[in-house]
């Protein structure tokens, strides 16, 4: 229920922002929009110079917030990183919210630092408590001190400010005391939060009030000369709205803002207001985001030589994870301006120009393309966070051909300025996207879906405030003149809307969504054909049809997976050639987002984690896998006595090994069952499955089969997985009967090791033993200790500490196997859902229901 109401959100998000659109148009009834146009014009150069130069003392002291919280959780971190994720974080949060903007930037700085999933998830909350704890107590203060009055409209229980400040300060002194009294760690599911010491805390006040002050400080310089009342009221209006945002969750606050200003101060015109709010949002939000693209350009450019081009080297390796982030979400802007302007008239000092220089026909047609290349850069731009080649072509082309009609509209060089730097961080991030994937099936967020909502409904908004003077007719649609703003709007308009409305139907009638049902016999077949090129004998488990099959589109590799409840759990990594996996694990995110899944990679291998890692996974080390070096392998030695022993009493009870062909096998099937039947039923036990097989007769068929016979019967047995270009050699499907004499297993083992060395074999596989070798101690991250829980206690879902023990008696070589999943509070249950996945056992139709070819 509560995962249903977090996917809601987004839309209560939406309906908030067209709420405070409809107030805030019957706040302007009285103005137009070239009311507001003078009212930028009029604000003095100078208060613009210092708006500007508290802006930059803000962005400085805003490092003070991740500072604090990196120190809260003792990661070292150099002054240099805090202040990228810092300055990179705030920007995109303030223009494209916490959710699309701050959060995604900070995880994916911070966890290419180092940082695991916890820490980062307390530093996100060290953020936000900073910043809350400043408001609480600076707001309680304001609102005590200067009390202003709350409209009448509203219809609270209050009729001024003053009892809210006392609740909020009361909040603040809780909160403070708090970290005086309890010096013990909160436990919140499992996570351990550590309240700050005092010190902490006084320097969370004093960087979280210094950053409020000066904000007020910055939109009071651009609107003091408009007002008639002081600093200490302007500010407790402006921390209401500054609470009213972040309680709103709208996007940069786009509306929301501006309508609390409005509807708090007391002025004789709300268009000079309403312009300083404008300017406000230039100089504190747009201009640094700028900035922001232009450091992560250079970053990716290539310098000469020497120190210069170290640290640029340097500063690139942290930008890679984040560019194609930033620079989505500045296509999107991009997208916005282009709207806004088709919704706003051309300057009128530029129209006489225009006039003058440009054919009508050529104006109207670059008005028409610049809102269909606004609408199509919106929906494009999810695109490139993807890191699709497509989407870059198709941006870069319509970024160009952007520039070119902003300046032939209305020489609207501003416009063709911004556009142009977007551009310029696309055309040298140019290596960033590789991926050939297919815009048209390109899942879209409810977020994102809400943002592009949100841009289309304010450029409505914008064109029916700018032109409601006008009244309406029919002819206004076919009116040709260069003072027609009005019409080139509405068809402008219903143009971009077509371009958004057509997507969206195009992903309603796209293909289907793929099936999630176990493989067909000719798919079987292809996976066959791509197994035995592969030297890693885990990847025959393909062959069980216990699991679902994802193939590549040249379908030379796959990924085969299961299902637990939201997680969706890959076995290994992607089968197939090396340079097929990165783009088919993105493939397997995206069927995964599909269904609002968990992308799970279990049992992957340490040369592919970085195909993962910018995936933004989470990596755990799962388990360590046992392989013994045959080359090497012998029974003389100490530490082979109890095997020579178990061998030796086989032998003296007349045990003999040998190997059935393939060929062989479908004759000796229900001899295997009969011993499988007894073997599961004196171990109390059922057939699991996918990590492991299970008796069913067309996966053994394809096998040859090791065997122990004693007096000419068989009493033991396993499948032979044999890896390519003979790398590895593994047994699969283990069983004895109950008359067998102790020590048969190892005898087969010991044999089947032998024979492999004498066929010229590398390694002999013995498989993974789960969660094992993960470290438990009083500093290990919480998910070590609560896989550490699962691997001691966790034996009545799966034998996980008997299997380790087991493989030990053969001296292997351990080599870590990890858990690619996301990270934060998801992972305890995605833990919780491979146990499950691995321990679930099979029904009797279940085993034999797969019928396919022996071939």
């Amino acid at each position: 229920m509560l995962h249903r109401l977090r996917q809601l959100a987004p839309l209560l998000v939406i309906v908030i922002f067209i709420g405070a659109i409809w107030l805030l148009t019957k706040e302007l009834k009285h103005y137009n929009i070239h009311d507001i146009r003078s009212a930028v014009v009029q604000i003095p150069a100078w208060r613009l110079w210092a708006a500007g130069g508290l802006t930059v003392v803000n962005y400085m002291l805003l490092i003070g917030y991740d500072y604090l919280a990196v120190r809260a959780i003792e990661h070292p971190l150099s002054l240099g990183k805090i202040s990228l994720a810092s300055f990179t974080g705030f920007v995109t949060s303030y223009n494209f919210g916490a959710l699309l903007g701050g959060t995604s930037v900070r995880y994916r700085l911070y966890s290419a630092w180092g940082l695991s999933a916890v820490e980062i998830l307390q530093l996100m909350l060290m953020l936000g408590t900073t910043y809350w704890i400043g408001v609480f107590a600076l707001a309680g203060i304001v609102f005590i001190s200067h009390p202003f009055p709350i409209p009448a409209s509203l219809h609270l229980l209050f009729s001024n400010v003053q009892p809210i400040g006392w609740m909020l300060l009361s909040v603040a002194i809780v909160y403070a005391s708090l970290t005086l009294i309890r010096k013990s760690p909160i436990r919140v599911k499992g996570i351990e939060l550590r309240l700050p010491g005092t010190k902490m805390t006084l320097l969370q006040l004093f960087v979280s009030a210094g950053d409020l002050l000066l904000v007020a400080a910055i939109l009071y310089t651009l609107l003091a000369h408009n007002l008639s009342i002081g600093y200490g009221e302007f500010l407790g209006i402006f921390l209401m709205a500054t609470v009213t945002v972040v309680l709103s969750h709208v996007p940069g606050g786009v509306g929301v803002f501006e309508l609390v200003i409005l509807t708090l101060v007391a002025s004789p015109s709300s268009a000079k207001i309403l312009a300083g709010l404008l300017v406000f949002r230039v100089i504190y939000y747009l201009i640094p985001l700028f900035f922001a693209i232009i450091m992560l350009g250079l970053h990716e450019l290539s310098l000469n030589r020497g120190l210069a081009q170290r640290v640029l080297q340097q500063a690139n390796r942290w930008s890679v994870a984040i560019a194609p982030l930033i620079l989505s979400w500045c296509t999107l802007l991009a997208g916005a301006v282009l709207l806004f302007s088709g919704a706003t008239p051309i300057v009128t000092a530029r129209l006489e120009h225009l006039q003058e220089t440009l054919p009508l026909p050529l104006v109207e047609i670059s008005h028409f393309m610049g809102s269909l290349i606004g609408a199509a850069l919106l929906v494009l731009a999810r695109g490139l966070q993807r890191r699709l080649d497509s989407a870059w072509w198709l941006i870069t082309s319509l970024l160009s051909l952007g520039i070119i009609v902003s300046l032939l509209k209305g020489f609207d060089f501003e416009e063709a300025l911004l556009l142009s730097i977007v551009l310029f961080g696309l055309l040298i991030s140019r290596g960033q996207y590789y991926r050939k994937g297919t815009l048209i099936h390109d899942r879209f967020s409810l977020p994102w879906a809400g943002t592009i909502l949100v841009i289309v409904i304010c450029s409505l908004w914008l064109g029916l405030f700018a032109y409601r003077h006008i009244e309406y007719s029919h002819e206004l649609w076919w009116a040709f003149t260069f003072k027609g703003d009005a019409s080139r709007f509405m068809r402008g308009s219903i143009g971009a809307m077509a371009v958004v409305l057509l997507f969206a139907f195009s992903r309603l009638v796209a293909a289907q969504k793929p099936r999630t049902q176990p493989p067909e016999a000719d798919e079987l077949a292809l996976v066959k054909q791509i197994v035995t090129t592969s030297p890693i004998t885990a990847t025959r488990l393909a062959l069980l049809g216990d699991k679902s099959l994802l193939f590549n589109q040249q379908q030379t590799a796959f990924i085969m997976y299961g299902i637990q409840k939201r997680s969706w759990i890959s076995l290994g990594d992607p089968v197939g050639p090396e340079e097929e996996r990165a783009e088919l694990v993105w493939q397997f995110r995206e069927l995964v987002d599909l269904y609002d899944g968990w992308p799970v990679f279990y049992q992957v291998r340490p040369e592919n984690l970085s195909i993962y890692l910018d995936q933004g996974l989470t990596i755990l080390k799962l388990g360590e896998e046992a392989r013994v070096p045959l080359k090497v392998f012998e029974l003389s030695g100490g530490k082979r006595r109890k095997l020579r022993q178990a061998i030796n009493h086989c032998q003296q009870a007349e045990c003999e090994f040998s190997i059935i062909p393939r060929e062989q096998v479908p004759s000796i099937l229900p001899e295997l069952q009969r011993i499988s039947d007894d073997w599961l039923q004196s171990k109390g036990a059922k057939e699991k499955g996918f990590s492991l097989g299970f008796f069913d007769e067309a996966y053994l068929a394809r096998f040859p089969i090791a065997v122990v016979k004693q007096q000419g019967s068989i009493i033991a047995f396993t499948n032979i997985l044999e890896g390519a270009g003979k790398e590895e050699l593994s047994a699969d499907l283990m069983r004895y009967q109950q008359t067998a004499p102790p020590g048969v297993m190892e005898y087969l083992f010991v044999e089947l090791m032998l024979w492999g060395q004498a066929e010229g074999y590398a390694w002999f596989n013995f498989g993974m033993a789960p969660l094992s070798g993960i470290e438990s101690r009083p500093l290990s991250p919480v998910w070590n200790r609560t896989a550490n829980l699962i691997f001691r206690y966790g034996d009545h879902f799966y034998r996980f500490e008997g299997l380790r023990s087991y493989k030990e008696k053969f001296d292997p070589v351990w080599t870590p196997k990890y858990l690619a999943a996301p990270g934060g509070l998801a992972l305890p249950q995605i833990l919780r859902d491979v146990v499950a996945l691995i321990g679930k056992t099979r029904t009797d139709t279940q085993r034999r229901s797969h019928d396919g070819p022996l071939g």
